[in-house]
């Protein structure tokens, strides 16, 4: 939409306010709220801000920013009516002298996206994020909502909220594709149509906050933590990829060929991924309690091995019927909704890339369950493991030339040095397990 069009939009909308939203480097939503007088301005030159006090932007002395909204984000906020109707923009971020921020991991994924286009592929993904509802109390003790289970259509607030939830999403033109009851006691998941990186990336974004509010509505609290109860199922998000034609017509993954219908392509890609896995874990799997949801067990992948039915697999194959070949994909299993979607998207197209270009083929795949196979036969068929913790992670990331690249410096630094400040910062905690455990013993 053009400026015109937009304002000709927000009369009919009979909006009040807008709201300008971006992700700080960390994928963590900021919003600023102006009155819809304020909204000719902020289209035409933007709306300035200070960048230094952003998670992971500019140091002081260059902290002058603006956002400019995208107009293909307009959504009203379907919670707001009257007096207080609102309208929501996702942004850009741009330097005082008019250039975009290179450390704006949205710009990152644009970047990365064009890079794609010019190797003649449009690179399309669907997430599928889970995460709990706790009841709300004075503690740090987390309620689960439920004592449902996987696929349990629960008579709670649980099926209300995700349920509303997905209402709500169609007012910023989200148009969820299942919702249902996961593992955990009181854990969910909430699906939508697969779609362009960039275009799914802004919709997580949406997600997470939409969820989030609507459970606050209902008096609970939303978390996307990947493992928020110690002994339950943790949350994560599995990601479907493809590669299609620039024309979107063609997905150029499929094959009528082979047992798993992959074309060579996809298995480069697939191969690329499983490469540098650990050099991209960080942004994928970026928290200290990301590694407590990635442990054998629970049906989080720890292995660095692919196969088809297999889910112990660190990337998947899923089953599609030969006459849809547009459904050919893999599915990459160690991602979690911690992970800043813009980075996450974009870490991953590099490392599938990389592996089109060196022309990659992957080892064979394994369809055992990987967590039944000991020592010596892991060793025999050389499947190595992910990172075990952020601190790992850390070191497999700082030392990627891939992530360097793709990142550009300043972001990889920037990011490096928030992540290290964080296992820092972990460090110096003294948990109550220690306490347990070591306090009357010792």
């Amino acid at each position: 939409m053009t400026s015109p069009e937009i304002l000709q939009k927000v009369k009919k909308d009979e909006a009040r306010f807008f709201s300008l939203q971006f992700a700080d480097l960390l994928g963590v939503i900021k919003e600023v709220v102006k009155p819809i007088a304020e909204l000719a301005s902020a289209l035409e030159q933007g709306v300035w801000f200070d960048g230094s006090s952003v998670e992971g932007f500019a140091r002081i002395q260059e902290s002058d920013m603006f956002l400019k909204p995208d107009p293909d984000t307009y959504a009203v906020l379907p919670w707001t009516e009257g007096k207080n109707k609102t309208i929501r923009f996702i942004c850009d971020i741009y330097q005082a002298n008019g250039q975009p921020y290179k450390s704006d991991s949205r710009f990152v994924l644009k970047k990365a996206i064009q890079e794609a286009r010019a190797m003649g592929f449009q690179y399309t993904v669907g997430p599928e994020p889970e995460f709990y509802l706790f009841e709300k109390n004075d503690s740090q003790e987390s309620l689960p909502l439920d004592k449902g289970g996987y696929f349990d259509w629960t008579y709670s607030r649980g099926i209300r909220v995700a349920q509303e939830a997905t209402e709500a999403l169609k007012s910023f033109g989200v148009n969820v594709e299942c919702l249902h009851h996961e593992v955990g006691e009181g854990q969910y998941e909430i699906d939508f149509n697969y779609g362009s990186a960039l275009e799914i990336a802004d919709k997580l974004l949406t997600l997470r906050y939409v969820v989030k509010k609507i459970a606050d509505f209902n008096g609970l609290k939303a978390t996307f933590m990947p493992k928020p109860i110690k002994g339950m199922a943790g949350s994560g998000m599995h990601v479907h990829q493809s590669l299609f034609s620039l024309d979107g017509q063609t997905n150029l993954f499929s094959s009528d060929l082979g047992a798993y219908r992959l074309a060579d392509l996809a298995k480069s890609f697939l191969a690329g991924q499983l490469k540098y896995i650990k050099e991209i874990c960080l942004t994928l799997c970026p928290t200290v309690n990301s590694y407590k949801r990635l442990i054998s067990g629970f049906e989080a992948p720890v292995y660095i091995t692919w196969a088809s039915s297999n889910r112990s697999a660190l990337i998947r194959v899923p089953k599609w019927f030969s006459d849809k070949p547009k459904a050919a994909r893999i599915e990459l299993r160690c991602p979690d909704s911690s992970s800043n979607p813009y980075l996450a998207f974009t870490a991953m197209l590099a490392a599938g890339l990389a592996g089109i270009e060196q022309n990659l083929a992957p080892a064979e795949p394994v369809e055992k369950n990987v967590y039944h196979l000991d020592e010596a036969n892991l060793k025999n068929r050389h499947i190595a493991t992910l990172p075990g913790s952020l601190f790992e992670a850390l070191a497999w990331f700082g030392q990627s030339e891939l992530m360097k690249k793709i990142l550009g410096e300043e972001l990889f630094n920037r990011y490096l040095s928030v992540k290290q400040k964080e296992w820092n910062e972990f460090k110096t905690e003294v948990c109550s397990w220690e306490l347990d455990k070591y306090s009357n013993i010792y």
